[in-house]
């Protein structure tokens, strides 16, 4: 299915926006996986600022509830990838952004953990030629009492140790708030479907030897249950693919 973008979307090339760009600003795109966040894509889309942000891309990752409505009704443009996983969504948005792509593409989750009130200290090191990767540490920055479950910290940390064991890169988080040039992404061929996506971008990021920062962001408990963190079984899952990807890059 194609996109879908709502009538007078407050995201779309506004003229505040245009002139900002007609004085050097790169463009920014963010990209939103969303499954089932009818109740938090609303305030997640009215806290992202535009300017910078050019457009916002909801990629319905098979909802059952209204998340599909809520991001036409505040301004995004909406795909749909019916196949389930957190990587499938993110590679289908980007496939809708390949038209016209940004300069600098950020990817943000649906569920209002995040601030994205604080892309703009994100972009920064990018705008400011410094990077060409940026990550969002939770770790790093001000975090709500009980936002990041115990498997959380945990998986966080050890996939981090084994990045900076194998590549020599000092990561402190995997969190999916993160900014990254076009090219950059593109040149990576990103690939994993599901659960992997973030760390497979850092590996691949390490690699390439590819300019990275990381930014103090602020984390908050997110509107709902988490699909994976909030389940055994999602856990268990996210868990064991981010060391198989870790394994198998080291090896390859």
């Amino acid at each position: 299915m194609g996109a879908q973008r709502a009538e007078g979307s407050i995201l779309r090339h506004n003229d505040e926006a245009r002139s900002t760009y007609a004085y050097g600003m790169q463009s920014v795109d963010v990209i939103i996986p969303a499954l089932d966040e009818e109740a938090a894509l609303p305030s997640v889309l009215r806290d992202i600022p535009c300017p910078p942000v050019r457009r916002v891309v909801v990629a319905d990752n098979g909802s059952t509830d209204r998340t599909a409505k809520r991001a036409l009704e505040n301004g995004a443009e909406l795909v749909h990838e019916p196949e389930r996983g957190y990587g499938a969504a993110c590679l289908k948005a980007l496939a809708h952004l390949a038209g016209d792509p940004p300069e600098i593409v950020v990817f943000l989750d649906g569920d209002y953990s995040d601030h994205p009130d604080e892309i703009e200290a994100l972009i920064g090191p990018i705008l400011a030629g410094d990077a060409d990767l940026v990550i969002g540490s939770r770790s790093r920055g001000a975090r709500e009492r009980g936002a990041l479950s115990p498997q959380q910290r945990v998986g966080n940390a050890i996939a981090c140790s084994a990045l900076r064991l194998v590549y020599g890169v000092r990561y402190s988080d995997l969190g999916p708030f993160r900014a990254i040039r076009w090219q950059t992404l593109q040149a990576l061929g990103m690939v994993d479907r599901n659960f992997g996506w973030t760390v497979e971008m850092q590996i691949k990021a390490a690699k390439r030897g590819v300019r990275y920062r990381e930014v103090p962001v602020s984390y908050r408990r997110r509107i709902g249950v988490s699909k994976v963190s909030g389940t055994v079984r999602g856990s268990l899952g996210a868990g064991a693919k981010i060391l198989w990807l870790l394994g198998r890059y080291a090896w390859s």
